[in-house]
């Protein structure tokens, strides 16, 4: 097979990788060492298999890096691949979050479910102010995707140090949200076991809480990739798929915003 150098495609045949197998052996860890705990043994094994996907993650990402600055790899199809990739990846979140919705909405109205239920929320149940914290990381939330959006608008300009800066101050912004969401989750009157309202509240909050710490980590990596100068005007794809990423997390929360801490909150549902 000729070599990379000498190709006469725009396509990137992959090299042999270990971290694939590496990968999937740390999930594996991961699995048996989730069912032990469960079973009341250690977090030992769990924690094990977590530190090794942590560390192959970084060192299959880096290799990621390298390969789309060496000027040979990342082709424009190759990037268009990776483009399409990351959408197709978002709308499988988007069906991710539907099920999520829906089992909130089979729950809490009529028209969803054959019995409807007495008041929503539940009796006994005191649900978040939606004015109050909820209301504050929605403008957290839509700041940070207008900051993301100027980052964006520098790069394009070829100004890599506001670039960086305001991809900086999105980072702050994500690590504000998730602080204010755990101090929700601290005051909040209801726990997780506590009934359909509670655990339809929590998984759903929670999961999008998780995407916003992984959006966070993914934009922090673009930060100290623009701080090093890695991005062009025309070559930063791992930028836009941060970008979209994050601009996702957005909607996500708008939506929950609306139908969980608003309309879920007020008692609209009453027997």
């Amino acid at each position: 097979m000729a070599s990379e150098q000498t190709k006469k495609h725009p396509y990137h045949m992959v090299e042999p990788s270990p971290w694939p197998a590496i990968g999937t052996l740390a999930a594996f860890i991961m699995a048996i060492g989730g069912v032990w705990y469960m079973k009341g043994g250690t977090i030992y094994l769990f924690a094990t298999g977590l530190l090794i996907l942590f560390w192959v993650s970084y060192r299959w990402w880096r290799d990621v890096v390298a390969e789309s600055r060496n000027g040979v790899d990342h082709t424009n199809v190759v990037r268009l691949g990776l483009r399409m990739g990351m959408v197709l990846f978002i709308a499988s979140e988007v069906m991710f979050f539907f099920a999520f919705f829906w089992a909130y909405f089979h729950s809490s109205m009529p028209i969803f479910s054959l019995v409807a239920p007495e008041s929503w929320p539940p009796k006994g149940v005191v649900p978040l102010d939606a004015w109050s914290v909820p209301f504050l990381n929605t403008v957290i939330l839509l700041s940070s995707g207008a900051t993301v959006t100027f980052a964006h608008h520098a790069l394009l300009q070829g100004n890599a140090k506001k670039t960086a800066r305001w991809l900086l101050l999105t980072v702050l912004l994500g690590l504000t949200f998730t602080g204010f969401q755990a101090y929700e989750y601290v005051h909040a009157t209801f726990t997780f076991t506590g009934g359909i309202y509670s655990s339809t509240f929590y998984l759903a909050t929670g999961f999008h809480g998780f995407h916003v710490i992984v959006g966070t980590i993914f934009l922090f990596v673009c930060w100290r990739r623009a701080k090093a100068e890695h991005f062009t005007p025309e070559a930063h794809v791992g930028f836009e798929a941060a970008a979209w990423y994050w601009h996702f997390v957005d909607v996500v929360w708008l939506f929950l915003f609306v139908w969980v801490y608003w309309w879920g909150g007020s008692g609209a549902v009453a027997g």
